[in-house]
């Protein structure tokens, strides 16, 4: 079934809900700055001076190659596996990310971490924990973008206890581990030891240790560090929501939900009304986006036509899509304007917005997945048409939000 509520899909990617709704990767454009993003965003990196300790810690029990699985590269297309893009083999680490081999990465991650590479490939000293927990980020955050979330909930569970003396600056108190990684160490570990419940408890945990930061950086009069940690506590309450929503308990969900406030900046507002859609209350969802001003009036737009569409108004949908395009130059508005189209038995108008995103350079999973339906609902010989946009896509430039897709982007 094509997929009504694109921008839902689309924003809740790997790196952050693991990632949250909140945050797609931003592109911008020669008008407005989206308000979406590709599926696959470029592995972040920590906006914090990492931790300096004297104390030497050997992290060699996170070295070992029994911990790290292989990847099979079964699911990817032909097209891509053998296209001339592929990257060599001692290509740098940072150079594979930038350039949206995320695969390579996380492989290329392992292979420094085990000393199992190639001579150019150096290994890694046990008490180098910068460069430890660095490789363990982007192998872990790139492998949920491979859509390989289980291999990287099994391979995180070698961190066990974050809160275990080893990782702690015994001079300074501080965690050694860098934010993003205890971050996406919550979820994963959740998934791993199936048990949902422990990253509720967990977020609660950093939810506790960002409010105590924020008190100590007001007090020293460090304004970009209580930011940070404002921001960081944000990100948190919006995680600690995601998780309740996959626990099931919506009401509960909805409780939290009630309780979180934007900041003012509006950054908040687009990140609440999803999550408010997604536990079907349009009227709530509406609320968070009202009167944004003239600085959010793309915000509301935005979710006043997923409204419409969540309420199956088409029609009005459509037109409302349609105006912002005009306005916009933004993947996701096309995407659900052809999701409009489809609903309101506009086929071939659809085909046509799709394939046109694909020309114009977009490929997102979003995008990908829709047009395969449409081909699908075109014609039962659909699967030439499918092989064919492979063979397009394989041919797109490099981007830091991912080049190669799998199977499952083309419903293969």
């Amino acid at each position: 079934m094509v997929n009504s509520l694109a921008l839902l899909n689309a924003a809740r990617t790997p790196l952050n809900d693991p990632l949250s709704p909140k945050a797609a990767a931003k592109e911008e454009t020669t008008q407005q700055r989206p308000i979406s993003g590709q599926r696959s965003p470029a592995v972040p990196h920590s906006p914090a001076p990492p931790v300096k300790t004297t104390v030497t810690k050997d992290f060699s029990f996170l070295l070992r190659p029994e911990i790290y699985h292989n990847i099979n590269p079964t699911n990817i297309p032909v097209a891509f596996r053998n296209s001339t893009k592929q990257p060599p083999a001692d290509a740098s680490l940072e150079d594979l990310v930038a350039k949206g081999h995320f695969r390579a990465a996380a492989i290329a991650a392992v292979q420094e971490l085990t000393a199992t590479g190639s001579p150019e490939r150096r290994s890694v000293d046990p008490s180098d924990y910068h460069r430890i927990f660095s490789l363990l980020y982007t192998r872990l955050a790139c492998l949920t973008l491979i859509d390989a979330t289980p291999i990287a909930a099994q391979e995180v569970r070698a961190l066990e206890d974050l809160n275990a003396g080893v990782y702690i600056d015994e001079t300074t108190g501080e965690h050694l581990v860098p934010w993003e990684l205890r971050v996406l160490n919550v979820r994963l570990q959740a998934l791993g030891f199936s048990d949902p419940r422990r990253s509720v408890m967990s977020y609660h945990d950093l939810a506790r240790e960002a409010r105590e930061q924020i008190t100590k950086a007001t007090t020293r009069h460090d304004n970009s560090a209580r930011e940070l940690w404002k921001a960081r506590l944000t990100d948190l309450g919006i995680n600690v929501t995601g998780a309740l929503i996959e626990m099931d308990d919506l009401a509960g969900a909805a409780h939290h939900l009630s309780t979180l406030k934007d900041r003012g900046d509006g950054k908040m507002a687009l990140s609440l009304a999803l999550l408010w859609l997604h536990l079907g209350d349009t009227e709530a969802a509406r609320g968070c986006v009202r009167d944004s001003g003239e600085g959010g009036k793309h915000v509301e737009a935005v979710v006043t036509a997923l409204c419409q569409m969540a309420d199956g108004e088409y029609e009005a949908a459509l037109q409302s899509w349609q105006g912002l395009k005009e306005e916009l130059v933004d993947e996701m508005v096309g995407v659900n304007l052809a999701v409009c189209l489809l609903y309101t038995g506009k086929l071939t108008e659809a085909r046509s917005v799709f394939e046109d995103m694909v020309n114009t350079g977009y490929s997102s999973h979003t995008l990908l997945f829709n047009l395969s339906t449409t081909y699908e609902l075109c014609t039962e010989r659909n699967r030439n048409l499918k092989l064919r946009l492979v063979d397009k896509v394989a041919e797109l430039d490099e981007t830091p939000r991912g080049w190669e897709k799998n199977n499952a982007d083309f419903k293969l």
